[in-house]
């Protein structure tokens, strides 16, 4: 079963600290980590993506542009034979100009639908965001773990966090509060 948990941290990088621990997880098989992002809230009070597990609209529009952009100047490379440079050069950049539009546009939108459909979508980010004061920070995490949220969340014992949002019953979300927000066992 997939849940949906939102933490906020006080510090501008804490989340993304979590964040990072929570994908060495999902390295080692401990948790199947589908989305998260980290973010973080300015001094003058915008927010502010830190880091994201699967590719943000932006990121995916780059990727779709820089892709587009290849594959069009390669595709009109062949079709300059016996043109001059600056005629090959103009046919090569249109090319490229052309199609990194096009790659740009349908990148960015299947990073949106991704993260509408499977992920943490940027529209829940915002409106949770609203809560994420200037200075602090928060981890949104869908995650599915075969054990228990409150066996996890003791790995983080001691960050301070304050639960957001969850999609956990509310039993175990209290738990994972009070394991989060309790200070570490001294080790011997």
């Amino acid at each position: 079963m997939r849940d949906l948990i939102v933490v906020g941290f006080p510090g501008k990088h804490r989340a993304a600290e979590v964040l990072g621990q929570l994908q060495q997880m999902n390295e080692q098989w401990t948790i199947n980590l589908d989305d998260a992002v980290a973010v973080y809230r300015t001094d003058d009070g915008r927010l502010r993506v830190d880091q994201s597990v699967q590719p943000t609209t932006a990121e995916g529009g780059a990727m779709g542009g820089l892709l587009g952009a290849l594959l069009g100047g390669l595709l009109a490379a062949p079709f300059t034979m016996g043109v001059s440079a600056a005629a090959t050069a103009a046919a090569v950049g249109a090319g490229a100009i052309g199609f990194g539009t096009i790659g740009a546009a349908m990148g960015s939108v299947d990073a949106e639908d991704w993260k509408n459909e499977y992920g943490v979508s940027e529209d829940f980010v915002r409106q949770v965001g609203g809560v994420v004061q200037p200075g602090t920070s928060a981890v949104f995490a869908l995650i599915r773990t075969q054990e228990d949220p409150v066996v996890l969340a003791q790995r983080f014992s001691g960050y301070g966090g304050t639960v957001l949002r969850t999609s956990l019953p509310p039993a175990k979300a209290e738990r994972v509060q009070q394991t989060i927000a309790a200070r570490p066992a001294a080790r011997v």
